[in-house]
């Protein structure tokens, strides 16, 4: 699965095309970095770029990108109405697919530190990447901007998690840190009130909203009387519980709500001197959600626009689900949503499985399905059409040559028939893999549907998850077993004039020949796993299957086969790392085995079945 992480940098040079452009070209050199999309503002003096790529190629292109920023932008001269601490103001790194908080953390210091040490720049680390408490928020970092920064260098509570102490004054300083994925997204409402979409903005933000009494004429809680505190009377923003005493009503919520008020009295500043007249307030009922209300008169309606700082704690669709709820206890409807830019494949997929769950269909089926679901469920072609593949990050992924994986059945034939050596059996096997595991998930997904076989729904439901997975990662191979090909190819093609490059030319040749067996045998095992799969089904299954579990087993034990048989002729070339040779010998020889005892066991099965 591909790795990706994303950058949203800030550059402080909203106004000269030529100084954005050759940022923008420093960064498309790196390889492996797709370019998503810029957005400059003149009053702002300010450029935000998105780009995504693997760990290792927004590494580097994270510190290209501020080293020549560093040398066109000049902060001496800059104006701007945005706030601003340096010529590149903050970087952001992003976890999207396949990678880790912690990864993004990690690489967060690395470039902190080489942006510190080769280019004298003083940075501060926020966010995830806080080392303190204060510096995790940006404005606290912020504040002050540029003009401040030499007096915020001089306190010592202040000095840069990284680079020099000293006031850089060409570059400034630059903000930079491990943050969650950000997803703009708008709820559309079938009504022109604005305040019907802000009474549902405060009910589920999670700065919450002041306390009222209900209104008997209206459904809108914006229109009934705030609840304030008043002496010997302290109302909780939760429940109906009514304390006489400050310390009463924090213990409560502690206690009761599990919820932190001591801490919302400190934000609000509210204590006990000061908090009689205040108002009560009642928690929102979504962690890591901002949302307000307006109107969009361009589509005729009220939008609830809403920023998800988490979606992976705070998911898209039981937001969705709960404003229908309040938009229909306040007389209007949901008509959809809209996502603005692009959003992570894995908050599709999380929307797309809770409403196949909620249909009691399986999520044993194809991610393209399970993203249908999802865009049908939550109505986001209602204001504007909506393309996964532009919309969703993972999709939107730029890719010049078109991977064979993407090809028609019938171009992919035509690929293989020509005279080049790649695509061959490897790239060969892994697509009958994949073809097997597509029936084992077909199979699950028939004997789920089926009446009669309602106790098996959870065995098929895992055993068509399963599949699936298999079935992806198989067909991430078809394209990988042709790159590990051509990666022998180029290394062979190295100089070896000398002993220096002679040896080089050993080390590269013979990482990339490991590769090359790597792949076939992570295809056999794959395989493996869909004939372990079948023979565990075989006997709970609709047994009008039975002879599509038969033929996904033979498929897999043919790519079981194909797998090792690319092993095979690859071994003489790794031959110096007898350890290496011997290990995967060991491992080939005991899947063989298995193998061919489970198709046998699967083949004599399925045809007493049939025949029963």
């Amino acid at each position: 699965m591909q790795q990706l992480v994303e950058c949203v940098p800030n550059f402080s040079e909203g106004q000269d095309s030529n100084k954005i452009g050759i940022i923008i070209s420093e960064i498309k050199k790196i390889t492996g970095v797709s370019l998503l999309d810029i957005s400059s503002g003149i009053d702002t003096n300010r450029t935000v770029v998105t780009f995504v790529g693997s760990i290792s190629s927004v590494e580097e292109a994270a510190f290209q990108a501020i080293r020549v920023a560093s040398e066109i932008i000049d902060m001496r001269k800059h104006k701007g109405t945005h706030a601003r601490l340096g010529a590149t103001d903050v970087f952001p790194f992003i976890p999207v697919s396949n990678v880790t908080v912690d990864d993004c953390i990690s690489l967060s210091h690395r470039v902190a530190k080489r942006v510190g040490d080769d280019l004298s720049i003083p940075v501060y680390l926020y966010e995830y990447s806080a080392q303190t408490p204060e510096r995790k928020n940006l404005a606290n970092i912020r504040y002050g901007e540029y003009e401040g920064l030499s007096k915020k260098l001089s306190d010592k509570s202040w000095a840069p998690d990284y680079g020099p102490l000293e006031l850089n004054e060409i570059s400034g300083a630059t903000v930079m840190g491990a943050r969650e994925f950000l997803v703009a997204y708008n709820i559309n409402l079938n009504t022109m009130d604005k305040r019907m979409a802000t009474d549902i903005a405060f009910e589920i933000r999670e700065k919450g909203r002041a306390k009222r009494r209900d209104n008997t004429y209206s459904p809108i809680s914006l229109d009934g009387e705030i609840i304030r505190y008043k002496k010997d009377e302290y109302p909780c923003g939760i429940c109906e519980y009514v304390s006489n005493n400050y310390e009463t009503i924090i213990n409560h919520n502690n206690k009761d709500h599990s919820y932190d008020l001591k801490s919302l009295f400190l934000e609000k500043a509210y204590n006990k001197s000061n908090i009689f007249g205040k108002p009560v307030i009642q928690p929102g009922m979504f962690n890591y959600i901002k949302a307000v209300g307006w109107i969009v008169d361009e589509y005729h309606r009220a939008q609830i626009s809403i920023n998800f700082t988490n979606f992976n704690k705070t998911p898209i669709h039981e937001v969705f689900d709960t404003v229908c709820e309040l938009a229909e206890k306040r007389g209007i409807r949901v008509t959809g949503s809209e996502l603005v830019g692009l959003v992570p494949l894995n908050a599709m997929l999380m929307a797309g499985k809770y409403y196949l769950n909620k249909q009691y269909s399986t999520i044993g089926v194809p991610e393209s399905r399970v993203v249908e679901v999802a865009v049908q469920t939550l109505g986001l072609s209602d204001v504007s059409s909506f393309n996964p593949k532009d919309k969703i990050i993972d999709y939107a992924v730029n890719n010049s040559d078109k991977k064979l994986v993407e090809m028609s059945l019938n171009e992919f034939g035509d690929e293989l028939s020509t005279n080049s050596v790649a695509p061959g059996g490897g790239s060969v096997s892994a697509l009958v893999g994949n073809l097997g595991s597509a029936l084992i998930s077909m199979v699950a997904a028939l004997t789920f549907e089926k009446k009669g076989f309602e106790d098996s729904r959870k065995k098929m439901e895992l055993a068509g998850t399963k599949a699936q997975l298999i079935k992806q990662k198989l067909a991430n191979l078809i394209d990988d077993d042709t790159n590990a090909f051509n990666k022998v190819i180029e290394a062979s093609r190295l100089p070896d004039s000398n002993k220096n490059e002679k040896d080089t030319k050993d080390l590269v040749l013979l990482k990339a020949n490991k590769n090359a067996i790597n792949i076939p045998l992570e295809v056999s095992r794959l395989s493996l796993d869909i004939l372990e799969l079948s023979y565990d089904l075989i006997n709970d299954i609709n047994p009008n299957s039975i002879s599509d579990l038969a033929v996904a087993s033979e498929v897999s034990f043919a790519a079981i086969r194909g797998g090792i048989l690319n092993i095979y002729i690859n071994m003489n070339e790794v031959k110096s790392d007898r350890e290496f040779a011997d290990n995967v010998m060991k491992e080939v020889d005991a899947m063989l085995s298995k193998a061919s005892e489970l198709k046998d066991k699967i083949f004599k099965e399925s045809i007493q079945l049939i025949n029963s």
